[in-house]
């Protein structure tokens, strides 16, 4: 009797110590597996969509253009002379930083305008008295580059000179528009579409403007501004529009100087070459 009673006591303790402990510890395992990888799944590579080609990573930088590569400089000169009495001073544009033959082919182009200036200057010595009346002559040639920075260089030359013996001074323009890209000059009758009347536009333009100055243009120096080619040989690109220069005597007597006139490129932009749409954007 008293064995069964101590079997029953027995097992009401060992059920209470087994509430009190969590069945998972009692059978807990005896190692732990740990896993060899944690790394994410690979992203897989999609296919480019369609109609699309895949530029190689290589071709994404494109060389720089001629523009950038070159810098704007020039070149000084000076000479002077006694029978007759002169000083000269010229002042030439030159590329430097390549030898790409289109920057070559500009320099040439700028020698060329500068040594026909000079020549045409000298070609007068013969006029010039033997005894100087004055201190002499002088002959003096420099540059401005107007165009925006880009494939255009549209370089305006200025000539300051004096022949000894004259009444007054003179003044001389002559300009030099160049295509980098294509490495040739640059013609007024490119920068338009096939078979349009640009001139026309663009002498209506300056004769409407000269017009409204007080320099006697409508007392004999119309035709100065009529539209053929030689009127408009000079003429540059700037930032906002075509700058036509006209020299002194051509539009308006020597007093009232050179005249300049700019046309907006907003007036031209319908007559653009695809080319040079842009001007006017």
């Amino acid at each position: 009797m008293k064995s069964k009673l101590a079997l029953l006591i027995f097992a009401l303790v060992f059920q209470v110590a087994c509430m009190a402990v969590p069945i998972p510890a009692l059978f807990a395992p005896t190692e732990t597996v740990v896993p060899t990888s944690t790394s994410a799944p690979a992203t897989p590579t999609l296919p480019p969509p369609p109609g699309v080609t895949p530029i190689p990573s290589e071709t994404l930088l494109s060389p720089a253009r001629l523009f950038q590569q070159v810098t704007l400089t020039e070149e000084p000169y000076s000479e002077s002379g006694d029978s007759p009495v002169y000083t000269l001073e010229t002042s030439t544009p030159v590329l430097e930083g390549s030898d790409d033959p289109r920057a070559l082919e500009f320099n040439r182009q700028a020698v060329v305008i500068v040594d026909e200036l000079v020549a045409e200057f000298k070609s007068g010595f013969e006029y010039l008295p033997e005894k100087p009346i004055s201190a002499g002559s002088f002959f003096q040639v420099t540059f401005t580059q107007l165009a925006p920075p880009g494939d255009i260089l549209s370089i305006q030359f200025g000539v300051d000179a004096y022949s000894d013996g004259a009444a007054h001074p003179y003044h001389l323009t002559r300009t030099l528009n160049f295509n980098l890209e294509t490495g040739q000059v640059l013609t007024l009758e490119a920068l338009f579409l096939p078979d349009v009347d640009y001139l026309t536009l663009i002498a209506d333009h300056c004769r409407a403007e000269l017009a409204t100055r007080d320099i006697g243009f409508e007392y004999g120096f119309e035709s100065g501004a009529a539209p053929l080619p030689e009127n408009y040989r000079n003429w540059n690109l700037t930032y906002e529009g075509l700058l036509v220069t006209f020299d002194e005597y051509q539009v308006a007597s020597y007093a009232a100087g050179r005249q300049q006139v700019l046309v907006p490129f907003t007036v031209l932009d319908e007559l653009f070459a695809e080319e040079f749409a842009y001007l006017a954007e």
